[in-house]
């Protein structure tokens, strides 16, 4: 069984920095291309960034592009989501996913697109 648990979230000032984490664990964890999502109240959840099981490969929503910054670990168990330039907008819960692919897998960007979610952790940035 495969588990995804975020961590990082927390509060920062507008300007400011924050970096979440997203474990993955379970048989063939390393194998799992990862997507981060957010949902702020009252909206749908949308796409952030995403990464290629093997981290060569990412894409950004463009909202946080020149922003944010996804990276895995070498075991690329765990994936981070650098964030900087917080502003109000990304005031949000945000979800870590993990879908099992193979090495060829584009990186995909639909939350459908994905099996293993975590709880989510908030990141709330005020002004």
């Amino acid at each position: 069984q495969v588990h995804v648990v975020e961590s990082g979230g927390g509060l920062a000032q507008a300007g400011g920095s924050l970096r979440l984490s997203c474990a993955v664990s379970g048989p063939s964890a390393s194998r799992y291309s990862i997507g981060w999502f957010r949902q702020a109240p009252g909206k749908e959840r949308e796409f952030v960034a995403a990464i290629s099981r093997s981290g060569g490969a990412t894409n950004y929503a463009s909202v946080v592009k020149g922003r944010f910054t996804i990276s895995r670990d070498k075991e690329r168990v765990i994936v981070y989501l650098q964030m900087n330039n917080l502003n109000s907008e990304d005031t949000a819960v945000y979800y870590c996913a993990a879908r099992s692919t193979i090495l060829t897998d584009p990186v995909r960007t639909r939350a459908d697109e994905y099996t293993h979610w975590g709880q989510g952790t908030q990141v709330t940035v005020s002004s």
